[in-house]
């Protein structure tokens, strides 16, 4: 089975029907042969794009709830201090957020690989693959 970590691009892609990534983002949630996991920061992140950017408060239910369904599948990791010393390294090795190295922290610690929709901080890094690119061929 792929073991997959989801930052919240991913999780926000597959509810945005505008996003080049929806549909891939989609078929990785309703896939049940991959196993799928998110870092506890993705709560925060998805509910405040829903508020802020989307100007769509009654979005956040559902993305949350979303970040529920992968807490029941293989887990939503939780930011430990370990976990975030080694994101600020990251951080300034590739020049990225605090908040995007963390995602990428995470998915080494858990041995997954790290999918995002990010592609100028994390994926053209070589730290994440696009959700099109997920699952193996």
């Amino acid at each position: 089975m792929t073991s997959l970590l989801l930052d919240a691009s991913v999780l926000l892609a597959a509810f945005d029907s505008e996003d080049d990534q929806h549909e891939p983002a989609r078929a990785l949630l309703e896939d049940d042969a991959v196993a799928l996991a998110t870092l506890d920061l993705a709560r925060y992140e998805v509910a405040n794009v829903a508020v802020r950017a989307w100007r769509a408060p009654d979005s956040a239910a559902p993305l949350l709830a979303a970040v529920e369904r992968l807490a029941d599948d293989s887990g939503v990791l939780s930011s430990s201090s370990a976990l975030l010393a080694r994101a600020v390294e990251i951080a300034e090795q590739h020049v990225i957020s605090v908040y995007d190295a963390a995602y990428a922290a995470a998915a080494n610690e858990a041995g997954r690989r790290l999918v995002s929709c990010d592609e100028r901080d994390l994926v053209s890094k070589g730290l994440a693959v696009l959700p099109a690119d997920a699952k193996p061929k």
